[in-house]
Formats: structure tokens, sequence, C-alpha cells
């Protein structure tokens, strides 16, 4: 294997500058990261919460599963929607995964 290495290659270490340049692509790496996966993240995380604070009865919603139903109580962790005339089923308050426009259940 080491008859394969050029002798060029072979007496030279690393240039001098290999340091920064590799300080340099890692905080490249990070602020990729950074753009791309934690602050997206971060952004809908806060708009989950914020769609889960504002659940009042009567609102129209869809769940993570596909369900939709209309709010009849809100609980501290849970919610109770409304799926069908007369049929209520409990769900937790994360499952919720989009409130709906006014009247969508009528117009479905």
């Amino acid at each position: 294997m080491i008859a394969l290495i050029s002798p060029a290659y072979a007496e030279g270490g690393a240039p001098a500058d290999a340091g920064i340049f590799n300080l340099v692509l890692l905080a490249g790496f990070v602020v990729i990261f950074y753009f791309l996966m934690w602050r997206p993240q971060a952004k809908r995380a806060k708009e989950h919460k914020n769609l889960i604070a504002s659940l009042a009865k009567g609102t129209e919603v869809v769940t993570g599963g596909g369900v939709l139903g209309k709010v009849s109580k809100v609980d501290d962790n849970y919610v109770v929607l409304e799926v069908s005339e007369g049929i209520e089923m409990k769900f937790q308050k994360s499952s919720v995964a989009a409130v709906l426009p006014k009247g969508t259940l009528k117009s479905i």
C-alpha cells in the first residue's frame, strides 16, 4: 500500500494553513446546519404551540391522523372533537395538526 503513495506526497506533512481551513469549514457546516435544519424546525414548533394555545370551542380542526371535527370541549391536555352529529372523540392537544377555515366541515 505504501508503494502506491507518491514520494512527493509522502515526504510533506499537512500545510500550515490546514488548521485554519478546517475551522472555517467546520464553521460553515454549523451555519448551514442552523439555517437549513434547526431554525425552520424551531419555527414550526413555535407555530404549532401557538395553534394549540389558540384552540377554543367551535374551532374546526384536522388531526394528525386526518380526522376532521369541531372542538366541543378543551381541557389542559385533551380536546374533544365532534366528528359527526352527536359523535364526540377525545384527542390529545398535540395531535391537532391544523385549524380549518369556518364552514369547511359543512362544505365537505
